[in-house]
């Protein structure tokens, strides 16, 4: 049995595709391999099947998530695909416009439709941010700027000057469409004049140009929930572009980078951090307090004859697992600190403590 392919490979988009990539990306492959268009052909049934499965589990966070840890053993157990699969081509169509469907199967200048086009949904913003490990592992709300399109507020949106409005499209009467009859056919094509929208503007804003969208600065506040990690990817729903002609606004999606840390490393959800201890403590065993990345001071109990390097665990100390209970360990790792100076009386007892210990290791610097 051939091994199966990657999900991504199979609809051709990468491992960082949003949830709109990956659904447009499956909106064509249905539309090419869809069993309604290729009546005895198995290959194409066979690819429109892998493309389904593919979509099933990239569609799905959960089942992306454990599909991008784990293989596609990690997506073994979960049911349902085809649910959200094309069985029709009406499901296909969506909220395709029906000129741009009918140029897709019979090529351009085939049309039967008289639906005006619609309003297109604006284009998705990504934003890069980087952050302290300490805010991926408390979590916090941090606020950033981003340039958008929003609706320009001289013309509503409307695109036109103030005092006057769009005008109906003399070209197709404001339907959005013209038909033109060839042979048999009588063809209908979304109008070049108003692209479809059915009408134009005769006295274009002076803000936006006839846009009826203008770039400005937004300020928005972005929740980070505790045990996010660099690459996470935070979506905001209809924070992206706005839209044109009224069209819904895109996403924002915000891209989470950790800083390196001065004391800890991150290792999954656990955390590691070194601690200096001196040779007494090492050998007699005591108590030291060690830094934690909530900020607060811990206590650790050294037990005699700790050797250097030796690694201590403390539990419930590390990052938080994202969208569950529970934390990783925070381990604390040893390293006994030698003095390069040490004063008469410190050698003194060092040299006495050597002859005393009949394991010692080495001879005695006469120095």
């Amino acid at each position: 049995m051939a091994a199966k392919r990657d999900y991504y490979e199979v609809l051709g988009v990468s491992k960082s595709a949003s949830e709109e990539e990956i659904k447009q990306a499956y909106r064509k492959l249905a539309l090419k391999y869809h069993p309604d268009r290729n009546k005895g052909n198995p290959e194409a049934e066979e690819k429109f099947k892998e493309a389904t499965e593919a979509y099933e589990v990239l569609r799905d966070p959960k089942k992306r998530a454990s599909y991008d840890k784990f293989g596609h053993e990690g997506v073994a157990g979960f049911e349902g695909f085809g649910r959200g699969a094309y069985t029709d081509f009406a499901d296909i169509f969506g909220d395709f416009d029906l000129g741009d469907i009918f140029e897709g199967f019979f090529g351009s200048g085939f049309g039967g439709g008289t639906r005006r086009k619609r309003p297109r949904r604006g284009a998705d913003i990504q934003y890069d941010l980087t952050i302290d490990l300490e805010d991926a592992a408390q979590g916090r709300e941090v606020q950033i700027e981003i340039p958008r399109n929003e609706i320009c507020t001289s013309c509503g949106g409307s695109g036109s000057a103030a005092g006057s409005k769009p005008a109906v499209c003399p070209l197709c009467n404001g339907t959005g469409q013209i038909r033109q009859t060839q042979g048999f056919f009588s063809i209908t094509q979304t109008c070049y004049k108003c692209k479809g929208a059915g009408k134009i503007i005769t006295s274009p804003c002076r803000v936006c140009g006839g846009v009826g969208l203008t770039m400005k600065k937004r300020k928005i506040t972005v929740k980070i929930p505790a045990g996010v990690e660099s690459g996470s990817r935070l979506k905001i729903t209809g924070e992206g572009e706005q839209g044109a002609q009224d069209g819904d606004r895109g996403d924002l999606y915000v891209v989470i980078h950790i800083r390196k840390h001065p004391l800890f490393e991150r290792h999954g959800n656990d955390i590691l951090n070194m601690v200096n201890i001196s040779f007494v403590v090492a050998c007699l065993g005591g108590e030291i307090e060690v830094p934690t990345i909530s900020g607060k001071k811990a206590k650790m109990k050294i037990p005699p004859g700790t050797e250097n390097g030796h690694i201590f665990r403390l539990k419930g100390n590390g990052i938080p697992y994202l969208g569950s209970y529970g934390k990783g360990d925070q381990l604390v790792k040893i390293n006994i600190h030698v003095p390069k100076r040490l004063t008469p009386k410190q050698k003194e007892l060092l040299s006495e403590f050597a002859r005393l210990d009949s394991e010692s290791f080495g001879t005695l610097s006469s120095n």
